[in-house]
């Protein structure tokens, strides 16, 4: 397989999260929500580097303790509510390659994904590293609401998502075991080669191949109502937060 890439974990943390206000650096379990992404980064032993993009000092000072490194902040023009997430990539691959540390690949890790662990890492590594054809790999799991249950409004009348299935017994009409497996991403984690961002402006590419995560890894707190299910599954010990070693930031 040849000698094994250097490959750097990016953090995006920019501070203007609306749906959960200060999500990113809120506390959970003792420590920031951020705390439980740098730590598993830190123990995989995948990655050359472990980085936190952030707009915010607060944030990068945070970063800095719980051992992640912050060599420059991200510009405002790459961190709005609607920035697409090639931009960031892309300008911190560059700026880096510039500063003389250039990567082979890249893998975002979201600080809203807290369950996921160091084993999560290495095995999605492993998985990438396994075809060097593909372009990246992207964590997904089997959808609870599947889309040939699903439908469009058209003129005032319902059309199914998924149309085509078998005469006698149309899909949407049919119990879920029977459907065709369906995949939902989540944000676990996403690997891509650097070049993809860099030379084709994607952060995925064309040919992706499937991470499948397991229980808790792909649980991702996008809302209010996330969080509580969070807390909740921690206080039934139902899931448990990665292992930090820092003292909690205060």
């Amino acid at each position: 397989m040849g000698t094994t890439p250097s490959v750097v974990a990016l953090i995006p943390a920019r501070v203007g999260s609306k749906r959960v206000p200060g999500k990113n650096i809120r506390p959970l379990g003792g420590h920031p929500l951020i705390a439980y992404t740098i730590a598993p980064a830190l123990q995989s032993g995948v990655f050359d580097a472990v980085m936190v993009s952030t707009d915010s000092e607060e944030i990068a000072a945070i970063a800095r303790h719980y051992g992640a490194e912050v060599p420059f902040m991200r510009p405002a023009e790459f961190a709005g509510d609607t920035s697409p997430d090639i931009e960031w990539v892309e300008y911190t691959l560059r700026t880096l390659g510039g500063l003389g540390r250039p990567f082979d690949c890249f893998s975002l890790l979201r600080p809203t994904s807290p369950f996921r662990t160091a084993d999560t890492i290495r095995r999605a590594w492993s998985v990438f590293l396994e075809d060097r054809r593909v372009d990246s790999l992207r964590a997904v799991e089997k959808c609870t609401q599947h889309p040939a249950k699903m439908w469009v409004v058209r003129h005032n009348r319902l059309l199914p998502i998924m149309p085509f299935g078998p005469e006698q017994q149309p899909w949407h009409s049919s119990q879920y075991q029977s459907l065709p497996p369906v995949y939902v991403q989540n944000a676990s984690l996403e690997i891509a080669w650097s070049r993809v961002a860099i030379e084709d402006r994607t952060i995925a590419g064309e040919t992706i191949v499937p991470f499948i995560t397991d229980d808790m890894e792909g649980f991702d707190i996008n809302n209010r109502f996330d969080w509580m299910v969070a807390e909740h599954l921690l206080q039934t010990g139902e899931a448990r937060l990665p292992d930090v070693p820092q003292p909690a930031w205060k």
